[in-house]
This record gives C-alpha cells, structure tokens and sequence, in this order.
C-alpha cells in the first residue's frame, strides 16, 4: 500500500480517469490544464507520484501505473511521514524477529539487512528507526562479549512504557 497526500490524490485520480478515458497514457499539458495547479505544485506532486511507483513519465505523457493499487490518503505530507515510519518500524521489528527467532541479532547482521535488504534503508533512516524502537521500547541494544546486538525486548517491557 502507497501513502500519499490529499493533493497527490487528486492528480492521481484525475490521471487515471483521463487514462481510462482515453484508454492511453495522458499528455501532461491537457492534465495540467484539467487540474489547474500552479505549475511548481504540479511538479512537485507528478515527481513524488513517480518516486512513489504509481506514475510513470515519458516524452511529454504520464501513465498510471499499477491503477488498482491501494492507496492511503492522508491530509498533510507530515502524516505521510509519520504513516511511512510507522510501516517501516513494524517490518524492521519483523525483520529483527525473523532473523534472531526472538533471540538477539548481532548488529552488524540487522543494520546490512536494513540498509541492502528489500528495505533499502539509507544510513540516517535506518539509525532513527532503530532508535524510535529503542524509544518505543519496542528493541534493546544488548553487548555481549562479542558484539553489540538487538533483540525485541521482553513483553513486560513493552506494558511498563
């Protein structure tokens, strides 16, 4: 499921009827004109549509890709942020879960899956993630002799926050 805003909604929509209609690929002229944005806003939303996988852009025409995706509306881009974090939090919490089977995962290992694993995570993302779940009490960092780990941290813990 993709999050976006109110706004990034609208052009989406107006984008695939227009595709619909025309049962072909839309020309961004006739879109902008449809839409009546200012053009640095339009620019704007048609690139985090792209960067989001739901538009694709070429030689003047936009095309919606995968029209049948779910989507998640939210009002500000603050909460699609927020929304984002949040599904990130639960499968880095899922990943720590899978790759320990409850028992702590040397860092080194969950950091390499967060970064080049199916997340793709940048170095910044990744340590505030771990960090709102360290926060969250949702993980601990342990040291051992051999290393810091994560594990997910006790169900006692997670009632006493």
């Amino acid at each position: 499921m993709k999050i976006i805003t109110r706004k990034e909604n609208m052009v989406y929509r107006e984008i695939r009827y227009m595709q619909l209609d025309l049962n072909a690929p839309v020309s961004e002229e006739m879109l902008k004109r449809n839409l009546d944005l200012p053009e640095h806003e339009y620019h704007d939303i048609a690139a985090s549509l792209e960067k989001k996988g739901l538009i694709s852009r070429e030689n003047g025409r936009i095309a919606a890709e995968n029209p049948d995706e779910d989507v998640q509306v939210m009002e500000s881009q603050e909460e699609v942020r927020e929304a984002e974090l949040n599904q990130i939090e639960e499968k880095t919490l899922r990943t720590i879960k899978e790759l320990g089977g409850g028992g702590p995962v040397p860092r080194y290992l969950l950091e390499g899956h967060l970064l080049y694993g199916p997340l793709g995570l940048s170095t910044r993302r990744m340590y505030n993630v771990l960090l709102s779940l360290e926060n969250k009490k949702l993980i601990e960092m342990v040291v051992l002799d051999d290393g810091e780990y994560y594990r997910p941290s006790a169900p006692h813990d997670m009632t006493s926050s």
